[in-house]
């Protein structure tokens, strides 16, 4: 049994603060596969964090205090001297495992062979990976976006379906995005992201985003917000660059890649911010949808101080424009994690 087994299910209560002006709040804490989940007490995921990620913000001190990061954004206080002892464990165990290079370089560190090492390291990955991306094709990659999906819903419960819902998702999708092309939108159970974007045409968003607004507006310019990011960020080149270079290689030669990467891929996209979006870019893909940006700024910052340039800017200011779903098919969709 591997340490990461033996404590796969112990379990322990904590107070957990999202950001440093937040409320801190009681919450369960269980170590999964490669993970710390942290959940309501109702069972509801809150955030996961990457146990490679994890660290100690107080050492030798109590009680624990640890982050995803070393930023002290996000905080997790822990009394329960168990859980703390299989968390350093776990982080001593992880530590051992990582590459040193530092040693490396000193063994190796003379003259030409050298220099020619380091061009290699510094020049083969990259182009092992723009290689290898490049002659995937469109059917590896939809397998390993739902690969990666199902990754996702072992962490996060079941995603949300229903007969009507998701067809009006469906509605939706094509009205954004077209009908060509368009991508698959999965609603998730429960997990922190607002959205991500996964390899084979998948994007991925927080219940929230359907069920706490009044109009699909506000979805819709989520939806475009990530669009923007998948165009600036390939999936499958972020992936296969957080696997390593033995991943990469073993993808290109037989269309593989583990299922260990694949959950730690997995992981860290339900741990990761999403990179922010240009307010031009944003406002130029409202303009050809031909939808408000007023209603998703709003949405963003109640005030309006912050997304200014999105009200002001809105190519759609002062014209009327159809809307994007018929009140029952928006009402569908709302109620699609009902069941």
């Amino acid at each position: 049994m591997t340490a990461l087994e033996q404590y796969q299910r112990l379990e322990a209560t904590g107070l957990w603060r999202a950001t440093p002006d937040s409320q801190r709040r009681e919450v369960v804490v269980s170590i999964g596969n490669a993970t710390l989940v942290i959940s309501t007490l109702t069972e509801t995921a809150l955030s996961h964090w990457s146990l490679p990620a994890v660290e100690r913000l107080n050492p030798g001190q109590m009680p624990a205090i640890y982050g995803p990061d070393t930023s002290g954004d996000e905080t997790l206080e822990l009394e329960d001297d168990e859980i703390i002892a299989a968390i350093e464990k776990l982080r001593g165990v992880i530590e051992r495992q990582r590459p040193h290079p530092g040693r490396l370089r000193n063994l190796i560190g003379l003259g030409a062979g050298v220099v020619l090492f380091l061009g290699a390291v510094l020049w083969l990955p990259d182009a092992l990976l723009r290689q290898t991306v490049s002659l995937l094709p469109d059917a590896k990659r939809a397998q390993v976006g739902r690969d990666v999906l199902s990754e996702i819903t072992r962490l996060t419960g079941r995603n949300c379906a229903s007969p009507e819902g998701s067809v009006a998702l469906g509605q939706l999708a094509r009205r954004v995005f077209g009908a060509t092309n368009t991508p698959q939108i999965v609603v998730l159970r429960n997990a922190a992201l607002e959205s991500a974007h996964l390899p084979g045409n998948i994007i991925i968003i927080n219940r929230n985003l359907v069920e706490d607004y009044e109009n699909p507006e506000v979805l819709a310019g989520f939806l475009l917000a990530e669009d923007i990011r998948r165009e600036t960020s390939a999936p499958m080149e972020r992936l296969l660059s957080e696997a390593g270079l033995p991943a990469t290689f073993v993808m290109l030669t037989t269309g593989d890649i583990s299922d260990d990467h694949l959950h730690d891929h997995a992981a860290n996209i339900l741990t990761t911010d999403p990179a922010p979006v240009s307010d031009t870019a944003l406002l130029e893909r409202f303009g050809e949808v031909q939808i408000s940006a007023e209603t998703y700024a709003y949405a963003l910052d109640i005030s309006g101080e912050t997304t200014l340039p999105l009200i002001e800017g809105n190519p759609m200011r002062g014209q009327t424009h159809s809307p994007l779903m018929s009140d029952g098919s928006w009402i569908a969709l709302q109620e699609i994690c009902s069941e």
